[in-house]
């Protein structure tokens, strides 16, 4: 180890952060979990990657690769192992106007990159969140306010720099290692470091955004009327709706239907919008023309000792009346978690599903639940959790990894249906065949889990 870290030292020109330094408390955690790496590598150039990596795999410590941080089940930080830390590497270029190619850094965050698109007009399907990172979200999926336009962030998504766990630099595309290039668009974190991403961008104008709420006696009726008219919506229009908001009563708060219509032209957006506003007695209507910047949330680090549980499963066509049933009459029932149901269709379902290492395109909708506080209150919150999950079993197609807080193999079997993982692992026993990048929804190289 003490000759590798000499190597290390002499190679990387970035900053090694250990135990004891004044930043460390700061850089050690990610936004949701607390780690106690041994090293967190921060790298100013791509070939401070290359030395990050080669000195993980030949160190036999865990290896995390952080980009925004935002992981539930704590990818993005680790204890007594070895932190890459890619936030240094987020420029965001315009690099062909004509076609609106854009290169990101891998330690970009999505605010930055619409921040940076929005003087030249330009926007790419990425999550809801400002803070959480392009890597993370574009490998496993990137769904948010554009996904029934312009589907899936991966989706998007024409090339990618990636660092392979021997320390080689790799253009991943459908013309220059195509196997790895679909790997990387679904597969998350198990193949490699991304570096850089270049994504084709769409042009773009301000967007009709907000909520529409309903009282939670409506839920069951507002909740199927919203899944019909979504089926047929313009795909403009995406939306999410969430009960049992804690912030706003839990099981008595409104049903709120979130609502962004990709478009500026008011006339469009209200016929398009209107039919939601009918679903039920409307409470609280906020909806209004704004820049698509500004559609993106700030995303917060909950304080020390409160823990974050998500879990999330996705329901295909002929199982969504009887999974709105039964969570519209959890979400309004004693000890309901927060729920989220997101609008999938349009765009991303018109993506073969073996396109892409994301494999779930004919889901309709997404079901998220969120359980926050303290341990105990946790503990307190997991039979209701186990009942709705359990009850919403024979009912989901698959999960999307972005939103687990866990990584087990029941996890990894939900996110990568059969074919899909077979063919993952091929890819990895060529590219990580000793799989070094194992902190995510992990990929065995060469055999089935």
């Amino acid at each position: 180890m003490t000759s590798a870290l000499d190597t290390l030292r002499r190679d990387f020109g970035g900053d090694i952060i250990e135990p004891g330094a004044a930043d460390y408390e700061s850089v050690a955690r990610s936004r949701l979990v607390v780690g106690s790496p041994a090293y967190v590598l921060r790298p100013k150039s791509v070939a401070d990657v290359q030395a990050a990596v080669r000195f993980a795999a030949g160190s036999g410590l865990a290896l995390s690769v952080r980009g925004g941080g935002h992981s539930f089940p704590g990818f993005s930080t680790n204890d007594g192992g070895i932190v890459v830390d890619l936030s240094p590497l987020a420029t965001v270029e315009v690099v062909d106007t004509e076609r609106h190619l854009v290169r990101i850094g891998g330690g970009a965050h999505w605010g930055d990159v619409a921040e940076a698109l929005a003087p030249h007009g330009l926007a790419i399907s990425s999550g809801d969140t400002k803070s959480v990172g392009v890597g993370g979200l574009t490998l496993s999926g990137g769904i948010g306010w554009k996904v029934r336009k312009h589907g899936l962030a991966l989706d998007n998504l024409v090339a990618a720099q990636v660092v392979t766990a021997d320390g080689a630099v790799v253009t991943a595309s459908a013309d220059e290692h195509p196997d790895l290039f679909w790997a990387i668009r679904g597969g998350g974190g198990n193949f490699g470091v991304v570096t850089s991403f270049e994504f084709a961008a769409h042009r773009t104008t301000r967007v009709f955004f907000g909520k529409v709420s309903f009282p939670a006696r409506e839920a069951a009726t507002v909740l199927q009327g919203w899944a019909d008219y979504l089926r047929t919506a313009p795909e403009e229009v995406t939306s999410i709706a969430n009960l049992a908001n804690p912030q706003a009563g839990g099981p008595e708060a409104p049903v709120e239907v979130h609502v962004a219509f990709d478009g500026d032209d008011p006339d469009a957006a209200a016929a398009a919008l209107d039919p939601i506003r009918r679903l039920g007695t409307v409470v609280a209507d906020d909806v209004a023309l704004m820049d698509y910047a500004d559609v993106l949330v700030e995303g917060g680090t909950p304080p020390p000792g409160i823990h974050v549980i998500a879990h999330d499963g996705l329901v295909d066509h002929e199982s969504v009346r009887e999974t709105l049933r039964i969570l519209a009459e959890v979400g309004t029932s004693a000890g309901a978690p927060s729920i989220s149901i997101r609008s999938l269709g349009g765009a991303t379902a018109r993506v073969p599903s073996d396109a892409t290492a994301y494999a779930h395109r004919e889901a309709e909708l997404m079901v998220t639940t969120f359980t926050g506080g303290p341990a105990p209150v946790i503990e307190a919150a997991r039979p209701v959790l186990d009942g709705l999950w359990g009850r919403l079993a024979p009912h989901l197609s698959g999960a999307y990894a972005n939103f687990l807080t866990t990584a087990d193999e029941t996890d990894v079997t939900a996110v990568y249906p059969k074919s899909t993982y077979e063919r993952l692992a091929r890819v990895k026993e060529q590219y990580d065949p000793s799989n070094l990048f194992a902190r995510n929804h992990n990929v065995r190289p060469g055999r089935m889990s």
